[in-house]
């Protein structure tokens, strides 16, 4: 299996670790070009919202980068995708606190920043529906507020939801 990790920005080596770790290969999407490989998935990574779409949107329009519109026609199209904190973000339809929109392709309302300042970061293990218990760290993170329907709330944190799945999206 090979999988897509967008490295414009953020925790993509992090990411790309921990999907060689379970046995994937890896590739890196920096440029147009990268997207004409053969892979399985995409991973969004954590990082810098603000910065990753700037640089998805606005190198598009120069065309330095040319990946805002694919990547957004194959994850409209089915390919898989997990986006972790700023990935939500560029998925999310709707952001309660940014007028703001990225991909858009997830019907949900996130809030930015939901936890605070970096020193409301914290660690902490809950459950996830389908896997179990799992460690989940959020460092000035979102969560999610409301879903639509045929969101699947994969799991919650202290009564707010940091997890779902729809369609082909998980984040």
């Amino acid at each position: 299996m090979k999988i897509a990790v967008l490295a414009v920005q953020g925790a993509f080596i992090e990411h790309e670790k921990m999907l060689e770790s379970l046995g994937a290969e890896t590739i890196e999407l920096r440029q147009k070009s990268d997207l004409e490989q053969d892979f399985d998935g995409i991973v969004l990574p954590g990082g810098e919202s603000t910065v990753q779409g700037k640089l998805l949107k606005e190198l598009d329009i120069l065309k330095e980068s040319g990946m805002y519109d694919t990547i957004k026609s194959q994850i409209d199209n089915g390919m898989p995708v997990l986006a972790t904190c700023a990935g939500l973000i560029l998925l999310a339809e709707e952001l309660s606190n940014d007028d703001k929109r990225h991909f858009a392709t997830l019907p949900v309302c996130v809030k930015r920043n939901a936890y605070g300042r970096q020193l409301g970061s914290f660690h902490t293990t809950d459950y996830v529906k389908g896997i179990g218990e799992v460690p989940m760290t959020f460092i000035r993170a979102p969560y999610i507020s409301e879903v639509s329907d045929g969101v699947d709330v994969l799991a919650k944190v202290d009564e707010k939801i940091v997890g779902v799945k729809y369609k082909n999206q998980y984040a």
